[in-house]
């Protein structure tokens, strides 16, 4: 049977679009929920979400005009992977 680790995802996108999750908060909880996630995810799925939470976290270190990637885009990268994700199963 399917976990619903990935379920509350989206909230966690949520409270982080409105600053009431912060950056490593997020990504420690997406990188939790695709480990738990039962049955397993195929390994480009976890490649995929490590790239863009890696791309996430690397934004922080720039202001938003500096960093040649925007952390909305990302942001909107990891719900186009959830979407996907809980598509699988």
């Amino acid at each position: 049977m399917p976990s619903d680790q990935l379920n509350p995802l989206p909230a966690t996108l949520d409270a982080f679009r409105q600053g009431a999750l912060p950056l490593n908060a997020l990504v420690q909880q997406w990188r939790a929920a695709a480990e738990g996630h039962e049955p397993a995810l195929p390994q480009r799925y976890r490649d995929v979400l490590e790239r863009i939470l890696t791309q996430l976290e690397s934004s922080a270190l720039f202001s938003e005009e500096s960093c040649s990637f925007s952390q909305t885009d990302i942001v909107n990268a990891l719900n186009d992977w959830w979407v996907k994700a809980r598509a699988l199963g």
